[in-house]
């Protein structure tokens, strides 16, 4: 953990990237609220944030604006394989639990189940 010192509080690079000291909480969190407008206060809301913590957040955000941003593209790249191999591995799941047979017992229940979503589908 390497400590990067800024104003009274401090930002910390992690296995995560640049994190708030005390907290888990990235500077690319931090980011994607800034990104959907939330105002500054929410953000800190959001978080449980004192009012130093966010104002070096956004201070370091904006003494490295480049760097941060160049990271934050990284991030969201990530995000997005991660997010793509789960649903991959998520649908495959689901295809294999879907062609278990139902069980006799149960028979009549997924029998009602098939009745409603056809009615439902009938309905739109």
């Amino acid at each position: 953990m390497t400590k990067v010192s800024h104003k009274k509080s401090e930002i910390i690079l992690t296995e995560r990237g640049l994190t708030i000291s005390g907290t888990r909480i990235t500077l690319y969190d931090v980011i994607d609220l800034l990104k959907a407008e939330y105002p500054k206060k929410l953000v800190r809301d959001k978080f449980n944030l004192t009012d130093e913590q966010i104002e070096a957040a956004l201070s370091y955000i904006e003494d490295h604006k480049t760097q941060i941003e160049k990271e934050y593209q990284e991030v969201l790249q990530t995000r997005k394989e991660i997010y793509q191999y789960w649903a991959d591995r998520n649908s495959q799941h689901f295809d294999r639990i879907a062609k278990v047979p139902h069980k006799p017992e149960s028979e009549s229940l997924w029998r009602k189940l098939e009745e409603q979503k056809a009615r439902r589908a009938s309905e739109v």
